[in-house]
């Protein structure tokens, strides 16, 4: 057995860009009878029978068998990935890839280095020079840089309490025959930049939809809130439908009163429950 580095253990799932991503997808999707394809990756991280039928639906069950992983658990790691790879007998994956990896570990600890870095100071600042524009940097998992920005069908607002219902939400919406595509902060984004920065320019730019999932939990995030006041920026009285509000569970607080012109979503109410799953997503399916 290939020995994995220790420190691997640590690196979160998030260091591997979109080209790795991809190679692993060329390796694992095809059904293989000799050798393990991506189903019993998946099998080895924990998936259920159901969940992994599920997974079979996507274009890339590989990529969303690892978003899926990342979102879902702190043990989702490079060297975790690396060590199941060994074990069900794909060390031609580890060998051949391990280059790639290894690049990818590096940039990641050198972002991590900058963003604890404090900032250059200026002693002067000639606005008469004329300023190169900006290089675009990638700021989401498939993103790529020298090409088009990566694009999403809803940006999902929540808070960290609410997540077990926002990975039902993946589950509903990104594996099933809508195969809508959404942006999820703690899967989808690359660490290292201002968070604040990036919500604003995937709100603006990148979705075309915003769903918040409100709860009482909601209420109390600053994060929240930012994220939902700048989208109502966007679209004052909610005039192109950007904003769509969930509510998945009782409240016991009173529903946000910037939102209750919007028509909501309801989660808790048993007579909805059937097609709720359906009518969001042809909301988000809209031009």
């Amino acid at each position: 057995m290939e020995f994995i580095d220790s420190h691997l253990m640590s690196v979160p799932l998030v260091a591997l860009n979109v080209t790795v991503r991809n190679k692993l997808g060329l390796y694992l999707n095809p059904k293989n009878t000799v050798a393990s394809d991506w189903a019993a990756v998946a099998e080895a991280v924990g998936y259920s029978y159901l969940e992994i039928k599920n997974f079979e639906r996507s274009k890339s069950p590989t990529k969303t068998v690892l978003d899926d992983w990342q979102a879902r658990s702190t043990d989702a790691t490079v060297g975790k990935l690396l060590s199941i790879l060994t074990e069900k007998e794909r060390k031609d994956i580890v060998e051949d890839l391990r280059p790639l990896i290894d690049e990818d570990v590096r940039k990641y600890f050198e972002s991590l280095k900058k963003k604890a870095e404090p900032p250059v100071q200026v002693h002067e600042v000639d606005s008469c020079l004329p300023r190169p524009a900006p290089e675009r940097i990638g700021i989401t998992l498939e993103d790529d840089p020298e090409g088009a920005p990566e694009l999403f069908d809803a940006f999902i607002c929540y808070c960290q309490s609410d997540f077990d219902f926002v990975h039902e939400m993946i589950q509903q919406l990104e594996q099933t025959d809508h195969k809508l595509k959404l942006c999820v902060f703690d899967r989808d984004v690359l660490p290292g930049s201002c968070v604040w920065t990036i919500t604003s320019e995937l709100i603006e730019k990148r979705c075309k939809r915003m769903v918040v999932v409100i709860s009482d939990e909601y209420l109390d995030s600053d994060a929240c809130d930012f994220q939902t006041k700048f989208a109502l920026s966007l679209c004052p009285g909610a005039r192109n439908k950007r904003l769509i509000p969930v509510v998945y569970k009782p409240m016991k607080k009173p529903f946000p009163s910037i939102l209750r012109f919007l028509t909501v979503c309801d989660y808790t109410r048993p007579c909805t429950q059937t097609w709720f799953w359906k009518r969001l997503a042809k909301a988000l399916a809209l031009p």
